[in-house]
């Protein structure tokens, strides 16, 4: 942790108005983070983020550093090139802290559990300079969904990747293991999704926005079934809200109504999209993790049984 001391001189202030003010790129929540946690101090002493300064007050307050190594991104590559890097991301990990502050001050992602985001900071802080914004992020995936995700190591691969993705030409393949078997080897799924007034949970909504999904059945266990599955659109959370729509939400799934698994059953598998820098189709795959090919062969197992 840097450690920073400045003497307050002027009027009175709440102490999270002036972390947000030292010049370290403090966002307000953020601020009142590093109060609530007790790591902003007056004259030595812990207080709340409403507390008010007056002239003279010491304030001390520690703040994460690029130092603060947070290793295995190295261990994630699954290709690399000047422009851009692909990693296949485990399940249980999330992409980025709840806190936005670290949109505006990258370290700021060392406070707290590991995510991607922290993680590519320790291993790779050029990564925040440049112009680059989101440390080169340009999709993500949910926490407990693991795969293939790219980052782009300079702006113009960010602004390249990030159009394809809108544009919806990145080519798409999800590995999931779904609750049931589904009556068709193929389907569609064509159903808005959104957030409606008064619910916390995005869901099919008639006034959401539009997705599509495609799926294919590649094999069957006894009460439940492996897809392959093709987003053609990218909403929060479309496949597990379209698969449970249809009644066969996926396995682990707790938010969506999945049965229990030990861990959810959904994968990032690869993308395919032409290279801005050399014009060439390329297609990225990241391997099915051995806790995923372990549970569905489990639940194979235990359909014979």
């Amino acid at each position: 942790m840097k450690k920073t001391k400045i003497i307050y001189s002027g009027e009175p202030k709440r102490l999270d108005v002036f972390l947000s003010e030292t010049g370290e790129n403090f966002a307000r929540s953020f601020a009142r983070r590093l109060a609530e946690e007790g790591l902003a101090t007056v004259n030595g002493q812990a207080k709340k983020p409403g507390y008010i300064l007056n002239e003279g007050s010491v304030v001390e307050f520690s703040s994460p550093d690029s130092d603060e190594a947070q290793d295995g991104f190295e261990d994630l590559i699954l290709f690399e090139d000047k422009d851009m890097i692909a990693i296949s991301k485990p399940a249980g990990l999330a992409v980025h802290p709840n806190a936005a502050n670290w949109e505006i001050n990258p370290a700021a992602s060392l406070l707290g559990e590991p995510t991607l985001v922290s993680m590519i900071y320790s291993a790779r802080p050029e990564m925040a300079k440049g112009g680059i914004e989101r440390l080169g992020l340009v999709h993500r995936l949910d926490r407990d969904t693991s795969g293939l995700m790219l980052l782009a190591k300079n702006v113009d691969a960010q602004r390249s990747l990030t159009d394809g993705f809108r544009e919806r030409v990145m080519e798409k393949t999800y590995i999931g293991v779904v609750s049931g078997i589904p009556a068709e080897r193929k389907g569609s799924i064509d159903a808005p999704i959104g957030r409606a007034s008064g619910f916390k949970k995005i869901k099919v909504w008639e006034y959401g926005r539009e997705a599509l999904t495609d799926y294919v059945v590649k094999e069957r266990a006894k009460t439940c079934a492996l897809l392959e599955i093709h987003p053609q659109t990218g909403r929060t959370n479309q496949i597990r809200i379209h698969l449970a729509h249809i009644g066969h939400p996926i396995m682990g799934d707790k938010l969506y109504g999945g049965p229990t698994a030990p861990r959810m059953l959904l994968h990032s598998l690869s993308i395919g999209f032409k290279h801005f820098s050399t014009g060439r189709k390329r297609t990225l795959v990241a391997p099915l993790p051995e806790d995923f090919t372990k549970a569905w062969k489990a639940l194979k197992a235990k359909a014979r049984a």
